[in-house]
């Protein structure tokens, strides 16, 4: 899938998962600690891939925008 970017808007640390808002199609995408290449927080904006998953695309490849 194609490369996105949005913003972290939401982000549970106990649970290592969290949502990111895409700003080209307004939808939010679910993302697991995993998938961030650097350390992000809520709010940040980042650039991230698309990944087809069992229930549908997640995040993958999420890194911070400086």
């Amino acid at each position: 899938m194609e490369p996105a970017r949005g913003k972290i808007i939401f982000f549970n640390a106990k649970s290592r998962f969290g949502f990111i808002k895409n700003y080209y199609d307004n939808k939010n995408y679910y993302v697991h600690e995993k998938n961030f290449l650097e350390s992000v927080e809520p709010e940040d904006e980042v650039d991230f891939e698309l990944k087809e998953a069992k229930r549908g695309p997640v995040a993958v490849n999420v890194k911070k925008i400086s």
